[in-house]
């Protein structure tokens, strides 16, 4: 028997499998969530920036549209001296604030487009201002007024038509933009709405996932502490209380031997030495009952195999254990309660039933273990069968031992010469085998992602 230390947990590739790919599922659902929010970052970055770099060119005209009508003011005065005085502040302003647009656009947000034809348009209006101000001065010096005014209105004219066909530009990206980024987030928020429920459903079923599996494990520790506490009881008995009996009954030995032969004690003392050679031949079958299987037969197969050596195969009996399907681990309590059961069939037919041929059957499959003891011996009658023979439990324990483990017990036997008897045991998948829990859970994942695929 393995002991507790010894025994780790272990739920089995099926759900390492499944915990793997929930763990992926989270990791890889709070991944697509940062992406997303990635995505609707750079897109509000992008409009931001088209905003800023609107308002800058809104900003940019309207600087020009001041500058104009001040000079159209100034023009309009005839006054050449309050010309040449203001025209140079009102161009050294226009300049800054160029420049100030200038220093905007180059602190824009990373992910924004800038109107390809923005920085041209500024570096045009600052080459073009200066010269068309001298040649302005100039033809004020010479007096020809309405001349200045006509060149005034054509040179701002030209200024303020490229300022307004760039915020046209702009303006329509910006547009385009707010369309491409109302339709990005529409997609952005339906991914979120997918991601978040399912990063919260892998969440769930890790978190149930953990409890199951310590669940598992309490339920483990405490079968293997009674296994061991049943071990080491059994041990105490056979050291103490059997070995006393059998220290009794070699002590009654020597009593009868020293007794003379025709003595009337003799044959009371030879009825004790029968009843005590019977209580040591019962505790040796209810120690060996109440012990787990040996570790070195930790198969069922083998384990009924050796009961066949332990108990003695009497001269011409033919006796064999079938195994179909292939062989598979077993809990441990499981496994115990039905070698109990298929051991208690076996004894009853190597001791009573007289029988030439005994097999044991034992089924591996998807659905159950199937434990089937037949022999074609005398049979039992039907009220033993039915209540049991006095003063053995026998058939009344295997039926308890079948009810406690929640199997199926099934007893058939006849009365006459080679009829013989049928002791079958069936104990669901999901209650014997270690391994069905794993399965079970991979199966149900792979319905859960077939459903999930319909349904997206």
């Amino acid at each position: 028997m393995r002991s507790p230390d010894a025994n780790r947990f272990n739920v089995g590739t099926g759900l390492t499998f499944i915990f793997g790919v929930l763990i992926l599922l989270i990791l890889g659902g709070n991944a697509l969530l940062v992406w997303q929010f990635h995505i609707a970052r750079v897109q509000t970055d992008r409009l931001t920036g088209g905003s800023q770099q609107l308002t800058a060119v809104l900003r940019l005209q309207e600087g020009l549209l001041s500058f104009h009508r001040r000079l159209d003011e100034l023009v309009q005065s005839k006054d050449l001296h309050r010309l040449v005085t203001e025209a140079e502040p009102l161009r050294q302003s226009l300049l800054e604030q160029i420049q100030q647009t200038r220093i905007a656009l180059n602190h824009l947000p990373p992910q924004t487009r800038i109107n390809p034809a923005f920085l041209p348009t500024l570096a045009m209006i600052e080459i073009a201002l200066p010269s068309q101000l001298d040649a302005i001065t100039a033809l004020a010096t010479l007096g020809d007024w309405e001349v200045v005014r006509l060149r005034l209105a054509n040179d701002m004219k030209l200024l303020e038509t490229q300022t307004s066909a760039l915020i046209r530009s702009i303006d329509r990206n910006a547009s385009a933009e707010l369309t491409r980024a109302v339709a990005n987030m529409i997609n952005v928020q339906r991914r979120i709405l997918l991601i978040v429920p399912l990063t919260a459903i892998a969440t769930f079923f890790i978190a149930a996932f953990f409890g199951w599996a310590i669940t598992q494990r309490m339920i483990e520790l405490r079968v293997e502490e009674r296994i061991h506490e049943r071990t080491r009881i059994a041990r105490e008995l056979h050291d103490t209380l059997l070995q006393g009996f059998l220290s009794v009954s070699m002590q009654l030995h020597v009593a009868v031997d020293h007794l003379p032969t025709d003595s009337p004690a003799k044959p009371l003392f030879a009825r004790v030495l029968q009843l005590t050679a019977q209580v040591i031949d019962e505790g040796r079958n209810a120690i060996r009952d109440f012990r787990s299987i040996e570790p070195e037969t930790p198969c069922l197969e083998d384990a009924f195999s050796r009961v066949f050596q332990e108990l003695g195969l009497k001269g011409g009996m033919d006796c064999r254990v079938i195994v179909e399907g292939h062989s598979r681990l077993l809990l441990p309590i499981i496994r115990d309660e039905v070698y109990a059961i298929g051991r208690e069939a076996l004894v009853n037919s190597l001791r009573h039933s007289g029988a030439s041929r005994i097999e044991v059957e034992v089924e591996y499959s998807t659905s159950q273990l199937r434990v089937l003891v037949r022999d074609d011996g005398c049979g039992i009658d039907a009220q033993m069968l039915e209540f049991g023979r006095d003063g053995h439990w026998g058939l009344s324990g295997m039926r308890e031992r079948t009810e406690k483990i929640g199997a199926k017990l099934r007893l058939l036997s006849g009365t006459g010469d080679g009829n013989g008897t049928e002791v079958e045991l069936r104990v669901p998948a999901h209650i014997a085998f270690e391994s069905y829990s794993s399965s079970l859970a991979a199966n149900w994942f792979m319905g859960l992602c077939k459903s999930l695929a319909r349904l997206f």
